[in-house]
């Protein structure tokens, strides 16, 4: 807390810009306004369904309509560039890859993803779940399939569909993420970019079958112009990477030359906004009560 206060006091000293900025980069010799200021750099980010959010499971509502989604040519190889756009880590892809089903009233074509993460494999993810930050967050980006360019499609109120996916340290290195690892290190710096060899989105996460369990919100861009056309849906099952491949992602550099750290945005309030679940994550928050229930019985049974 007393950093945050820090960083406010900071703020209000010697910003002068418009530029919006993570705290990681944040300095009197790089002025740029902080998460808690980005509606100074643009007034959406000020908006009531702003991303992300914290996820409470107990207040998620089921709903029976969140049905599997069908992805098609997910598993189909593609060649792209992978780029260090100052703020992230992103990679274009060509719109060969599809989502359907889930709810979603049309088709959404892929448009790109990127990464948000900690310091070192510390907490980084944007989006919470019941408090929890996990390492890093990946958003794979769509837009409605009779859409030709981000623009239009951010015009509409439905216009963008994002999966989110989260990732957990493992004890070995998931070799699906080699091709990625080792770009990393040929992008540090801010504008770099490098070609990748060929991958699916498939292989960055999990299995179909693993995909039925997930939570879905109206929101918004978690970055300026935060504009709040987002359709969001996050799964639960976590994609594994060792501590030395999270860890790879701090050694880029933002364009002030800081280490690019941190680069995720704190969860924005609800408003009113309800939170669901499919049928397969209410079985899952269900089997989490149940087994809370257990504990706390044998608990008190023990102590008695």
């Amino acid at each position: 807390m007393q950093h945050l206060i820090l960083l406010a006091s900071l703020f209000s000293l010697c910003t002068s810009s418009s530029d919006w900025c993570y705290p990681s980069q944040y300095s009197c010799d790089n002025q740029c306004n902080l998460p808690e200021f980005w509606n100074h750099a643009n007034a959406a980010c000020g908006g009531r369904a702003q991303s992300p959010v914290n996820v409470v499971t107990r207040k998620t509502v089921p709903d029976g309509r969140l049905t599997p989604f069908h992805f098609h040519n997910y598993q189909q190889t593609f060649r792209s560039s992978m780029k260090n756009n100052g703020h992230s880590v992103q990679v274009s892809l060509s719109h060969l890859a599809t989502i359907q089903g889930g709810d979603l009233m049309t088709g959404y074509k892929a448009v790109q993803f990127h990464l948000h993460w900690g310091k070192s494999g510390g907490p980084g993810s944007e989006h919470t779940i019941d408090g929890e930050q996990y390492p890093m967050e990946l958003h794979i980006v769509h837009m409605k399939q009779q859409y030709t360019d981000l623009s239009t499609a951010l015009a509409d109120p439905n216009g963008i569909a994002v999966l989110g996916f989260f990732y957990e340290e493992s004890r070995s290195a998931n070799k699906k993420y080699e091709h990625i690892i080792n770009a990393l290190q040929k992008i540090t710096e801010t504008s770099s970019n490098t070609s990748l060899s060929p991958i699916s989105l498939e292989q960055l996460i999990p299995s179909r079958q693993n995909l039925t369990s997930y939570y879905r919100y109206k929101g918004s861009l978690t970055t300026p112009g935060c504009t709040e056309s987002v359709i969001w849906t996050l799964f639960e099952n976590t994609i594994p990477l060792s501590k030395g491949q999270l860890q790879a992602f701090s050694n880029l550099r933002f364009h002030n030359g800081m280490p690019m750290v941190g680069n995720y945005r704190p969860p924005q309030p609800l408003n009113g906004r309800l939170v669901y679940r499919s049928g397969a994550a209410a079985l899952l928050a269900g089997a989490a009560l149940l087994v809370a229930s257990v504990s706390v019985t044998l608990g008190l049974s023990q102590s008695r």
